[in-house]
């Protein structure tokens, strides 16, 4: 287990609800949609590299690494776009996107690379 990955992909679930708590019940509606979309990603992407952090090779959790640090990247330029009232925090999301891509292109490959069982070494 990679207890670092662990800890940081557990640490960005629990923004992700904390997130997505505030849209539900604190956002006015021109903002719900960017702080659920943000929650949404991080979520699913600290699902993501919690899974890498106890299985897997090096591969799998360098991907962990990059979903984890791409869905908390993304997630953040959404809400400081909120927060702060300044849409060039929009050009900072895309690079939290294209480490999540990376994420899964890296585990796709490293499935392919290593055949049945790849996920669990």
């Amino acid at each position: 287990m990679n207890r670092s990955l662990a800890v940081f992909a557990a640490l960005n679930g629990a923004l992700s609800v904390a997130v997505g708590a505030f849209a539900a019940h604190g956002a006015a509606p021109p903002v719900k949609t960017l702080l659920t979309t943000g929650g949404h990603y991080l979520l699913a992407h600290a699902i993501l590299a919690i899974v890498c952090a106890f299985h897997g090779g090096r591969l799998v959790q360098i991907a962990g690494w990059l979903a984890a640090t791409g869905g908390l990247i993304f997630c953040l330029a959404l809400c400081l776009i909120i927060w702060t009232s300044t849409p060039a925090f929009g050009a900072v999301a895309p690079i939290g996107g294209l480490l999540m891509i990376a994420a899964w292109l890296l585990l796709a490959f490293a499935a392919f690379r290593q055949g049945p069982g790849a996920l669990a070494s």
